[in-house]
């Protein structure tokens, strides 16, 4: 079973839509959102349940360019 988590990621000014046009071309979310606040962009995503979660996201995600600031929010249950 796989695990869903929310990422934020806070990106460099000017550069929401680069990094948002990067993810959707990895095809790792299942959704992605622009928001208000302190970060930029808002995803949800599932971990292949193989896999450790901070590195997936690290080797997945974290280095696309622009991207400054991550947190992550883990989920345990679905109501």
């Amino acid at each position: 079973m796989s695990t869903c988590v929310f990422v934020q990621l806070r990106c460099r000014p000017g550069r929401t839509y680069k990094v948002a046009q990067a993810i959707i071309a990895r095809e790792i979310h299942s959704e992605l959102y622009s928001t208000s606040g302190d970060y930029d962009l808002l995803m949800k995503m599932y971990i292949p349940a193989d896999q450790d979660v901070g590195k997936y996201i690290s080797d997945n995600l974290l280095d696309i360019k622009d991207i400054k600031r991550s947190l992550t929010t883990l989920t345990f249950k679905a109501f």
